[in-house]
């Protein structure tokens, strides 16, 4: 962290990306914070931007214009339909912003533009999928009550109200898309949102603010502030909140759960994944190698559900190991403008150097390297993409999210065991069967225990919901389960007759 000048520091306070601001109550504010975050690009290693610190006084003055515009303001008493509305503009001011929005996000990150280049579409499908359920909003709610009201007949009118203001804070992995799967069921809901990104990827999230004002969403139902951990637990705590929603890590969504649960305050968490690929004995490779690295690897094995523990039929275990291999070995890696580009930088410093320990780890406790596991010369953070093959439960590789471009492929003998493998780890998140007997892939699925998986693909469905089961988190996003995590409802007894 630097403040910007001083020995060993980088000026930027000259340069566009030195941001000083935070976007409060409809526009962006000079921060009175004095503290500053660089931003770094992991492809080269280099700060190229900072960013403030929010102060105490940055972040009461956004909350204060989130409860004014909440308490006060038109967004909670305009129609759903109207907000709706509000909800579509703002889907295409989102995607009139795409390619500056992935050139962001890929300099903050490091995540190829083969990704980065649908983080605009992909937002803006989600906003306009909850626009369409403003009709769950509207809809007459009325239900008798069983068995008579005390007397004569009644009968409940059900209403679904905001929760009142929403702290949002997000991941670095994707510091889109994982906002605005909170921020579209909120803003539907009546709500109004203060967003913190990560510290890492403060920047890119910026386009989506200005993207909700262009679009006409009221001043102060939307504000973004930027900083660290402690902003974060600020937030959470914060007497002018009434609802988180958190994607990260478990060990950090254990204390905001806690800090929740103290506070009596609705929390969604959507939190860390071990998922398994659970390859049948009849499987198709061809099939299977053409949706690998997006099911397995994807975002260079920086995603949260994807399976990136592969448990393979001893009696095809070698091939499917070579084929693995194969695939990743042969699959580009560098610079993450270049179109063609698979696999990016691990997106920061710390990150790196967790995979790095990871991977040591697999050396000491024997597990076969089939390709990779080295960092590469020069400058940024990239890992060779590595495939752990002859992997045991007990490993650590086994057990702990690594979050880095590392597959570990483990044998089984008969469909129990790898069962009972795909289920003994403490999370929950994710989960493919790839089999050509697509009924019995689906049998082995609901045998799973995890809140969503695939049968020879994975994706996640806007309109099903997605969330973590044990320690993959609590609560879920998507779909109208996910709309619900934002309304506080209230049944009105009343007489029928």
């Amino acid at each position: 962290m630097s403040d910007g000048s001083g020995p060993g520091t980088t000026d930027y306070r000259n340069d566009p990306w030195h941001t000083g601001d935070h976007f409060i109550d409809g526009e962006w504010r000079p921060s009175t914070g004095t503290g500053r975050i660089e931003v770094v690009n992991p492809a080269t290693g280099e700060a190229w931007a900072s960013v403030p610190v929010a102060s105490t006084e940055d972040l009461d003055a956004a909350m204060v214009a989130a409860r004014r515009a909440f308490d006060e303001g038109p967004w909670p008493r305009m129609a759903p339909s109207e907000r709706a509305g509000v909800l579509l503009r703002f889907a295409d001011e989102v995607e009139a912003r795409a390619e500056a929005l992935s050139a962001t996000n890929t300099r903050e990150n490091g995540s190829p533009v083969a990704e980065t280049g649908g983080a605009a579409a992909n937002a803006a499908g989600i906003l306009r999928y909850f626009a369409t359920l403003a009709g769950h909003l509207e809809r007459e709610d009325v239900r008798p009550f069983p068995h008579g009201g005390g007397g004569g007949s009644a009968e409940s009118v059900v209403r679904r109200d905001p929760l009142g203001v929403c702290a949002l804070i997000a991941p670095w992995n994707f510091p889109i898309n994982l906002v605005v799967i909170k921020l579209a069921p909120a803003l539907l809901a009546g709500n109004t949102v203060v967003i913190k990104p990560a510290s890492p990827t403060p920047l890119s999230i910026r386009h989506i603010v200005e993207a909700a004002a262009a679009a006409g969403v009221p001043p102060g139902v939307v504000n973004l502030v930027t900083g660290n951990g402690r902003t974060g637990d600020a937030m959470v705590r914060h007497p002018q909140v009434d609802k988180v929603a958190f994607t990260g890590s478990t060990e950090v969504g254990r204390r905001i759960a806690a800090a929740c649960g103290e506070l009596l305050r609705p929390v969604t968490l959507e939190l860390g994944g071990k998922s398994a690929a659970i390859l049948l004995d009849d499987v198709d490779l061809d099939a299977f190698a053409r949706v690998f690295v997006r099911s397995c690897m994807r975002n260079s094995g920086q995603t949260c559900y994807i399976s990136t523990r592969i448990l393979a039929p001893r009696s095809r275990y070698e091939e499917i190991v070579a084929r693995i291999t194969e695939v990743v070995a042969g699959a580009p890696q560098g610079d993450p403008f270049e179109p063609g580009t698979v696999f990016g930088p691990v997106a920061n410093r710390a990150q790196y150097d967790s995979v790095l320990d990871h991977l040591a780890s697999a050396r000491a406790e024997g597990a076969r390297f089939a390709t990779g596991g080295d960092p590469l010369p020069g400058p940024g953070f990239f890992i060779a993409p590595t495939v752990l093959a002859d992997v045991s439960p007990e490993m650590r590789v086994a057990r702990e999210e690594i979050f880095g471009p590392v597959v570990t492929i483990q044998p089984y003998g008969d469909l129990d065991e790898a069962i009972g493998i795909a289920n003994s780890t403490p999370f929950g998140l994710g989960g493919i069967v790839f089999s050509v007997d697509e009924q019995r892939a689906f049998e082995v699925a609901e045998r799973i225990d995890s809140g969503s998986v695939g049968i020879n693909f994975f994706a996640s469905n806007h309109a099903a919901p997605f969330g973590g089961r044990h320690d993959s988190g609590m609560g879920v996003e998507y779909g109208i389960e996910g709309l619900e995590q934002y309304i506080a409802f209230k049944s009105i007894h009343r007489r029928a007759d």
